[in-house]
């Protein structure tokens, strides 16, 4: 006799591979059914509203929304939905965010590993059902909210960056970047003594690994360090160029949506 469905999953993550493959693992375990999947963090906002699955398996670097956004969503909306993030993020951040209510699997996931990870958000599914007069009005759980702080100030300040130069990875300080750029659909990374490309495929995903406070996305295709910037040039409709303080001088347009908080910034 088939034991009846208790665990509703959806699996979000822009590799196809990715996906098939927390797809196959989940499919080994007992009492789940994979009720969507979804290549993207927009993807994943529709999943949720159409499926209102118990459990949402979700990769963190994404394009556009990153999977730290999509679950910011799920508190914001006081959703019941449990997520285990799924990533291929370093090795250290692993100990940081082991937390009970929501965990945090490194890529190639482990069987064993995965199986323990739903049980903790099964149990927490079933306690839900029991108690619900026990849940804030709000539903928002306190330590996916926990984590969630702890993965925005740890992504946000990134201390070190590989860039590729020529046949090398160099490493080198985030603070050391003067601004990054997207040329011929690559992510070139410059500082005062090189250029070279990154392995991050958007400015999007560049851009939550940096501290927010400091890199600011002038223009959809520019990322500058505002402690990097030279000179402040007026340009036309009261727009501006920024030089910047490489060995090169390089000069990056600011957006009309971008103007007005630079403006209120420098006081200009």
């Amino acid at each position: 006799m088939t034991e009846p469905i208790d665990l509703r999953v959806a699996v979000v993550d822009d590799e196809q591979l990715a996906r098939e493959e927390v797809c196959f693992l989940l499919q080994q375990l007992d009492r789940i059914e994979i009720v969507a999947q979804a290549g993207n963090g927009v993807e994943a906002l529709r999943v949720i509203e159409e499926y209102q699955p118990d459990l949402l398996m979700l990769d963190v670097q994404m394009p556009g929304l990153t999977g730290f956004e999509v679950a910011r969503r799920v508190v914001d909306a006081g959703l019941e939905t449990q997520v285990i993030f799924v990533t291929a993020f370093d090795q250290y951040a692993i100990d940081a965010f082991e937390v009970n209510a929501v965990d945090y699997l490194l890529k190639p996931v482990e069987q064993g590993r995965l199986a323990m990870a739903v049980d903790r958000a099964r149990k927490r599914v079933a306690a839900a059902v029991r108690a619900p007069e026990a849940r804030p009005e709000s539903r928002t759980d306190p330590d996916l909210e926990r984590l969630l702080q702890m993965l925005a100030d740890r992504q946000g300040r990134r201390e070190q960056l590989a860039i590729k130069v020529e046949e090398r990875f160099l490493l080198v300080q985030a603070d050391e970047v003067v601004h990054a750029s997207v040329e011929d659909d690559q992510i070139r990374v410059v500082t005062n003594s090189l250029s070279g490309t990154s392995n991050y495929r958007t400015l999007d995903e560049l851009q939550t690994r940096l501290d927010p406070a400091v890199f600011w996305r002038v223009h959809r295709s520019h990322l500058v360090n505002i402690n990097k910037i030279k000179e402040i040039v007026p340009w036309f409709s009261r727009n501006y160029i920024l030089k910047m303080k490489d060995a090169k001088g390089s000069e990056i347009p600011v957006s009309r949506s971008q103007t007005r908080r630079l403006r209120e910034y420098l006081k200009l």
